[in-house]
C-alpha cells in the first residue's frame, strides 16, 4: 500500500502572479475572439485557453498550496506537448465519424491548419487535469463515499482490452450506429495496457473503492466543456456538430446528450497521459493529484 502526499492548504494563501497573468489573458482574448470581425480564433484560441489553464492552476495553488505548475514546471510544459498528439487521435477518428466540422477550415492550407490546430489542441490536457485538481480540492468531492471495488486482475483487464478492440472495430465499421465508442474504446484499450506495464491507472484507487479521482475528472472535464462550448459559440473559425440521433436540446453548439461523451474522454486523457509518460520511463505516480490521499 502506497501513501501519497495529501493536498495541504497554504498557511497564508494568496493568488499567484501566474494566476493574474491568466486572468489578464482571458480578459483580453475572450472579447477579441467574440467581437472582432473576420477570422480571429486561429490565433486567439491558444492564449485564451492558456489564460484558463494558468488561472485554474493558480486557484488550485491558492486552495491547496501546491499545483501542477508549481510542483514541476517541466512536467507542466510536458502536458501541453502530450496534449496535441492526444487530441489528434480523436481528430483522426473523426475523419471516419464526421461528428464535428470546422467552419473556416478552408481559409488555411493543410500545413497552416495542422500547426495552428496543434497549438490549440495543446491546451486540452492542462485544462482538464488542472480543473480536475481544482474539483478534487473541494470538500464535496473529498467526502464522496466509497463505491464499487474494481481490481485490476488479469481476467478483467483482458476482458476490457478485448471489449475495447471490439468497440473500436464496430465504430470503424458502422460509425452511424457506434460513434459513441470513440469516447469509450480508447480507455478500454489503454487502461489495461497501463495496468500490465505497471503505469498509473484509475484502478490504483478503485481497487479500494475510492472513486474520488474519477469524480474529479468528470467534474473537471464538464467545467472545461462548458467553457469550450461557450467560447466556441461566437468564435470564428469554430466547430459545429453533426451527431446522429441526438441532435436536439443544444447547449451552445453541442447537443445536451453529447456532453456525456466528455466523461469517458477525461478518463481516456488520463490513460493516454500515463501511457506516454510511462513509456518514456517516467511513471509520474504522484504528479496529477486527484484525491487528498491515495491508498
Amino acid at each position: 500500500m502506497t501513501n501519497h502526499t495529501a493536498h495541504v492548504r497554504s498557511p497564508s494563501p494568496r493568488f499567484s502572479f501566474h494566476g493574474w497573468l491568466g486572468l489578464g489573458l482571458i480578459a483580453v482574448f475572450w472579447p477579441l475572439n467574440w467581437l472582432l470581425a473576420g477570422p480571429r480564433t486561429h490565433w486567439g484560441f491558444f492564449p485564451l485557453w492558456l489564460g484558463y489553464c494558468l488561472s485554474v492552476d493558480a486557484w488550485v495553488l491558492y486552495r491547496c498550496g501546491t499545483s501542477l505548475l508549481t510542483r514541476a514546471r517541466q512536467k507542466y510544459v510536458g502536458l501541453f506537448l502530450i496534449s496535441a498528439p492526444a487530441w489528434w487521435l480523436f481528430e483522426v477518428l473523426n475523419w471516419r465519424l464526421q461528428n464535428w466540422h470546422y467552419l473556416g477550415r478552408d481559409l488555411f492550407s493543410d500545413l497552416e491548419y495542422m500547426l495552428l490546430a496543434s497549438f490549440s489542441f495543446s491546451t486540452v490536457i492542462p485544462a482538464v487535469f488542472g480543473t480536475a485538481e481544482l474539483m478534487a480540492s473541494f470538500d464535496f468531492v473529498r467526502r464522496v463515499r466509497r463505491g464499487p471495488v474494481i481490481r485490476a486482475n488479469r481476467g478483467l483487464t483482458t476482458i476490457c482490452f478485448v471489449l475495447g478492440l471490439a468497440m473500436f472495430a464496430l465504430m470503424l465499421a458502422w460509425p452511424l450506429y457506434f460513434f459513441p465508442f470513440a469516447w469509450l474504446s480508447a480507455f478500454f484499450i489503454i487502461e489495461p495496457i497501463n495496468i500490465w506495464l505497471g503505469h498509473r491507472s484509475l484502478t490504483d484507487w478503485t481497487r479500494h473503492g475510492d472513486w474520488r479521482p474519477v469524480v474529479a475528472l468528470w467534474l473537471g472535464v464538464l467545467m472545461c466543456a462548458f467553457f469550450w462550448e461557450m467560447w466556441n459559440f461566437f468564435a470564428y473559425p469554430k466547430w459545429i456538430y453533426q451527431i446522429p440521433w441526438v441532435g436536439f436540446l443544444h447547449i451552445f453548439e453541442m447537443p445536451l446528450l453529447g456532453y456525456g461523451g466528455y466523461l469517458p474522454f477525461a478518463m481516456e486523457l488520463y490513460a493516454l497521459y500515463h501511457l506516454i509518460v510511462g513509456l518514456t520511463g517516467h511513471k509520474d505516480t504522484d504528479y496529477v493529484r486527484l484525491a487528498p490521499e491515495v491508498s
